[in-house]
């Protein structure tokens, strides 16, 4: 994965997964962008994370009447962030951006973009900044996502930071380094130091096709955030255990001195089944914090690939 072309200017990687509605519109508006923006070589690596439609016949018509297209097949499904991460080993443009397939990502942001980069910037991320038609349900669970986030991680992310960002090669380089078998890029990017700029942008709608994140999806998808930038929630069930080892002290003592001194029985049967029922929930809760840490070690252990590649076609 030497970088073999360094007269191409920008790389443009695009994870594509069941996309097939979007593919010609999106490269239609990407080459205008570029035209627009008088970049000497660009490249669009398109890489196709399993789809089951016709993503990769698409692309591969557009492969062959523009050798700018290229593409990276995956032997399945291995998740937006390892898909990413295969473009960006690949990408051999002095600057890469990376967008979602779906149209979501406006193209039209790219020249500001670009102006950044050659401003010197060399991480220019952009914001998502909700419209009126996001249900608020999807923004109250996106706020909920970073602001725990932020308490928890070491370095905090801008609240609604996306997936469409420009990396200069240097930082390009960097986290073709990082090997974690969970990645969860709009975490590493931030930790990296170099110099990094926002831009604000308005989600488009989607031209085809629907949403691949589903409430569940992105439940894991937000774990796997928290978990893999901080190891706080760690800390967390350590706190609460010694809050109720605390309160179970205190109440001990209150029941030694109510049978030592006193006549009276201690009664609410009920409110000691639902004060073990509710210690018991927690206890979970930990075990089950501590299971996500130790599930990512067993993982990361085995040293797998973060991803297969069946076919690539990049020159």
């Amino acid at each position: 994965m030497q970088n073999n072309s360094a007269h191409i200017q920008i790389s443009i990687v695009i994870p594509t997964c069941n996309e097939e509605g979007n593919i010609f519109p999106m490269y239609e508006r990407l080459v205008a962008v570029m035209n627009g923006i008088h970049v000497s070589e660009f490249e669009f690596i398109f890489v196709d994370d399993g789809s089951s439609d016709q993503s990769l016949i698409n692309i591969r018509d557009l492969r062959t009447a523009d050798k700018r297209v290229k593409f990276i097949q995956l032997s399945r499904n291995f998740g937006h962030q390892n898909a990413l991460k295969a473009g960006l080993d690949y990408a051999q443009g002095a600057a890469v951006i990376s967008m979602d397939a779906d149209l979501q990502h406006p193209p039209e942001l790219i020249p500001a973009l670009f102006e950044k980069w050659q401003a010197g910037f060399e991480v220019v991320y952009t914001i998502r900044k909700d419209n009126q038609k996001v249900s608020c349900f999807k923004q109250a669970t996106s706020k909920g996502f970073y602001r725990l986030t932020n308490k928890l991680a070491e370095i905090p992310m801008e609240e609604g930071t996306a997936d469409f960002r420009l990396l200069d090669r240097k930082v390009v380089e960097a986290l073709r380094k990082y090997t974690e078998s969970h990645l969860f890029l709009r975490g590493i990017i931030p930790t990296l130091g170099f110099k990094q700029i926002g831009l604000p942008y308005v989600p488009h709608a989607r031209v085809s096709g629907q949403t691949k994140y589903s409430f569940s999806k992105m439940l894991r998808f937000a774990l796997t955030g928290i978990t893999s930038s901080s190891a706080k929630p760690l800390y967390f069930s350590i706190y609460a255990g010694l809050f109720f080892a605390l309160l179970a002290f205190l109440y001990g003592i209150y029941a030694i001195y109510i049978a030592a001194f006193t006549n009276e029985a201690i009664t609410g049967w009920t409110s000691i089944i639902a004060s073990i029922l509710f210690i018991g929930g927690i206890q979970l809760i930990m075990i089950g914090i501590l299971g996500i840490y130790l599930g990512k070690l067993f993982i990361q252990s085995k040293n797998r690939p973060l991803y297969l590649i069946t076919e690539k076609e990049l020159d």
